[in-house]
């Protein structure tokens, strides 16, 4: 097939990963949120559609995400350590954990049954989306960081579950840093640092190790949708401003609810898939 054929063959496939990549940018820019939050679902549900099971689904839309990040995670951290909000210092004392984290849990994404991960996922999207339903402008539960012990099993949780369901950290080391009454801008701008260490080898582990499914979308090699990288970053990194622009003009903490909202409905919708 040469390559003008296959890409008449696959233009819904194109247009869809490009809707995928302007909808995940302009989500970042107007919310703050990591892109592979909204990635993953997006590319779950996607690939469903094109008749892939939910199981291979799932591990590719996970790979993918992670592909993604690499890319999008060093223009963000660039943004932030020109702004001082990188604590390099933390960074260095968690980097080894989560690196570790990273290799156990992108290992096992290409061992286990993308049904887990789904699960997974679905449970991380829920309680992330109550957080930003709940927690918001609350107090620290804690006054500081704890102790060694503590703040190794921090980096490594991090690593392994973010790897697991193709996010870049934020989602996790950003509510977990402010529960231990952390500067909220600098865990930002540190979780940008983090996705990169969570992202570059979370997805040559997958690209390398991952046995592409029977029934993956085209241009899938390993785990990762190669087609879906190229389509998705450049939209990612041209609508992201676009949002950064739009969420000067609305409320952007009512704008917050909402995503969670719909995060909360995403999330409970892919754990009721694996039950009906």
């Amino acid at each position: 097939m040469s390559i003008t054929e296959f890409f008449i063959n696959n233009i819904p496939t194109f247009l869809a990963l490009l809707a995928t990549g302007a909808f995940a940018g302009i989500l970042a820019g107007l919310l703050g949120v990591g892109g592979g939050i909204v990635i993953v679902p997006v590319l779950f549900f996607l690939f469903q559609s094109f008749g892939v099971s939910p199981e291979s689904a799932m591990v590719v839309a996970t790979a993918t995400s992670l592909a993604t990040i690499v890319p999008t995670s060093i223009s963000s951290i660039r943004s932030h350590h020109n702004k001082g909000n990188v604590d390099f210092d933390l960074l260095k004392r968690w980097a080894a954990f989560i690196f570790v984290g990273v290799l156990i849990g992108s290992w096992l994404v290409t061992r286990v049954d993308g049904t887990w991960l789904t699960a997974l996922f679905g449970v991380i999207a829920t309680l992330s989306a109550l957080n930003m339903l709940f927690r918001t402008g609350k107090s620290a539960l804690f006054q500081k960081l704890p102790g060694k012990v503590g703040q190794t099993a921090m980096g490594t949780s991090i690593g392994f579950f973010s790897s697991m369901v193709g996010i870049g950290g934020g989602t996790i080391s950003v509510p977990l840093l402010t529960l231990y009454n952390y500067p909220a801008h600098k865990a930002v701008g540190t979780a940008a640092a983090i996705g990169l260490i969570i992202s570059l080898p979370g997805a040559v582990t997958m690209l390398l190790l991952g046995s592409t499914p029977a029934d993956a979308p085209a241009g899938t090699f390993g785990l990762v949708n190669l087609i879906g990288f190229l389509c998705i970053v450049p939209l990612t990194v041209l609508f992201a401003p676009i949002g950064v622009s739009i969420a000067s003009k609305l409320d952007a903490g009512k704008l917050k609810k909402v995503f969670a909202v719909v995060l909360l409905i995403t999330g409970l919708r892919m754990l009721l898939q694996l039950v009906i």
